[in-house]
């Protein structure tokens, strides 16, 4: 039986690791417009593909570092809105934070309440030295939220088998403010 993985609670939001329960959710997610605009087509086209990523892609990586990516649950109903997560990518130096919500929860505060606690438990709790971070150069909400977590803009940088030029922000744990 694997390990338990560390959830995390905000004043209104818990972070629970993401498991193949989840697979309804994470298969409306994936496919949300503004994932697939910004963040780029995972070709999840069933929740049993759903379940076969979260196999593949999430489940490992908590499993070698004990983090990865949380689903946001809303305290008050229960309702997932969206997902948040510390992530090891391949082409990225260090551990990138990345948040994605359903349209219907967006502007309300969730994102950056919940990568700000795990911002916080990346330095406090998984004691990285530094996080990063990649965005799209028009995700201008995205751009916002690293801004007003206090990640800086440092440069520009590609994925492997990626085209598209990404924004590179970084925030070291030296910097970090609570």
């Amino acid at each position: 039986m694997p390990p338990p993985f560390q959830s995390f609670e905000t004043e209104r939001l818990w972070l629970k690791p993401t498991n193949k329960a989840d697979a309804p959710f994470i298969f409306e997610l994936l496919n949300s417009p503004k994932w697939l605009r910004y963040i780029g087509n995972r070709y999840i086209h069933s929740i049993n593909d759903a379940k076969v990523y979260i196999h593949q892609h999430v489940v490992p990586q908590f499993e070698r570092l004990g983090y990865g990516n949380y689903v946001i649950v809303r305290k008050n109903d229960g309702a997932k809105v969206g997902a948040c997560g510390l992530y090891d990518r391949d082409g990225l130096e260090g551990i990138d934070i990345g948040f994605a919500l359903l349209p219907d929860f967006e502007r309300k505060g969730y994102a950056f309440e919940a990568a700000n606690c795990l911002k916080i438990a990346a330095f406090e709790v998984f004691k990285l030295n530094e996080i990063v971070a990649i965005t799209t150069k028009n995700n201008i909400a995205s751009q916002k939220l690293l801004d007003k977590l206090g990640l800086q803009f440092k440069g520009y940088v590609y994925l492997p088998n990626d085209q598209e030029q990404l924004l590179l922000y970084k925030l070291a744990a030296s910097n970090q403010l609570a």
